[in-house]
């Protein structure tokens, strides 16, 4: 008797979650707001060439212009707080906060503008922007992979999901210049993570 409430309560609410869509045209066009409790920044680089060093950033936001009709014209903004950068280590923390790593006191955002976003396939696509860190900026590149959209019942909201992937070297951005490559990679992979809620 006591497995019976739970066993349809799950089945309940697997009624009410439908298979996300991965057809564009299928979604609502509009502004679209990071859903901060289900998305992830981490980046890794590697240490004496022996094993890739993994961290990431707790405090992130983005936000998102969506057109169905011209998937392509979407615009995007994502911010990082640099201060929020963690590794499970506190004092290595406040080293990477300070002003030879991401000088997050004098610089406190790491800005990601796209310029243009190209679909390269049913699921996949290319934002190409600037990316800013340390009050520098370049040029950079996101491989992202589209996971579709679906209801948000807990929400009352569209939500849509995606995965991204972007490498920078740091010497470009003056992170660690003192650290050698060979110590600290010069190559950092990040790793993107998001979910976006449909503004109402």
């Amino acid at each position: 008797m006591r497995l019976i409430l739970p066993v349809l309560l799950m089945a309940l609410l697997n009624a009410c979650v439908s298979a996300p869509t991965q057809d564009p045209a299928e979604l609502p066009a509009g502004s679209w707001q990071l859903d901060t409790d289900h998305a992830s920044v981490h980046w890794r680089s590697r240490h004496f060439g022996l094993s890739w060093y993994t961290a990431r950033f707790d405090r992130i936001d983005a936000s998102l212009d969506f057109d169905p009709a011209e998937p392509g014209s979407a615009q995007m903004t994502a911010i990082i707080e640099a201060g929020s950068v963690s590794t499970g280590n506190d004092a290595f923390d406040e080293t990477l906060r300070g002003p030879n790593w991401f000088s997050a006191e004098r610089h406190p955002q790491i800005v990601f503008r796209s310029s243009n976003i190209e679909v390269t396939g049913g699921e996949t696509g290319i934002a190409e922007g600037e990316l800013t860190i340390r009050g520098i900026t370049h040029p950079a590149r996101m491989d992202i992979v589209f996971y579709g959209g679906n209801f948000n019942f807990l929400e009352n909201r569209d939500v849509i999901g995606f995965g991204a992937d972007m490498v920078i070297a740091r010497s470009d951005y003056g992170i660690g210049p003192f650290i050698p490559a060979a110590i600290a990679g010069d190559e950092v992979r990040i790793r993107i993570e998001a979910e976006f809620l449909r503004e109402e």
